[in-house]
């Protein structure tokens, strides 16, 4: 079997289309899983969500900015942050005006439903009986601060203790990932959309299985940043300023992966 592996594509609807162009060239592929952030922090949600449901054999979890459209919650800064630092406000008014922008376009399209049906998880057997739990930031939660090369194997198996799997794969981070910890290797894809530097380009990975075991393998896809500028610029999008940093590579990790 092959599955191509994507997540975090943040309604950037010129990104995904030049990965999936190349994901269409490709041979035999079985399935698609997605991590994700499917919609929020990008100019084109509708059209992400329109591709994706072209697309046969797709397994699907929700990203936290997915939660946060179907619950009106927010990422940092909360309010109780603001009140503890003033000078938040104002960035507090920006996530929430750039929610407020998916969640309206979304909603006017009828897709709240779907939203509301994504799973926090999902597992599966490959062909070689290894187990797979995917989710989107760690098992448990689809929010927090993920799994990166940054954290101690130590506290990696902490966030994995009592998962019962062999292969976990997550996204959030934005940062492609093949670690293994114990007995346990976790992949993240990378980032489809507002990548962190020093490469820009899309990411994502293949799983190919058999019967005598799997390999992953990560690639990397370029598209017109320039491109996905101006289109937020067209659309009027509250968050331009952030995500033209993202486009740019000046953005750290910070308020809204």
């Amino acid at each position: 079997m092959k599955a191509v592996m994507l997540a975090d594509i943040h309604g950037n609807s010129i990104a995904l289309n030049k990965v999936m162009e190349e994901v269409r060239s490709l041979d035999g592929v079985d399935e698609y899983w997605f991590l994700v952030d499917f919609a929020a922090i990008g100019h084109d949600p509708i059209g992400v969500l329109e591709q994706i449901s072209n697309l046969s054999n797709t397994r699907l979890i929700r990203g936290n900015t997915d939660r946060y459209i179907c619950t009106d919650e927010l990422p940092w800064p909360q309010f109780t942050d603001v009140i503890k630092d003033p000078t938040l406000a104002q960035l507090r008014i920006q996530v929430a005006r750039s929610f407020a922008w998916t969640t309206g376009a979304i909603s006017a399209a009828g897709w709240l439903p779907w939203f509301r049906k994504l799973a926090l998880e999902m597992r599966l057997v490959l062909p070689d009986g290894s187990r797979v739990l995917a989710v989107h930031a760690v098992p448990g939660t689809d929010d927090g601060s993920g799994i990166d090369l940054n954290i101690s194997d130590d506290d990696v198996l902490k966030l994995l203790s009592d998962v019962e799997t062999d292969l976990v794969l997550v996204g959030h981070t934005h940062l492609p990932l093949d670690r293994t910890v114990g007995n346990i290797r976790v992949v993240n894809p990378g980032s489809i959309s507002n990548p962190f530097p020093p490469d820009l380009r899309g990411s994502y990975a293949i799983l190919e299985a058999d019967e005598n075991g799997y390999e992953v393998n990560h690639r990397r896809v370029d598209y017109d940043r320039e491109a996905v500028i101006k289109a937020v610029q067209e659309v009027n999008h509250p968050a331009l300023e952030y995500i033209t940093r993202f486009m740019k590579g000046e953005n750290k990790k910070d308020w809204m992966k």
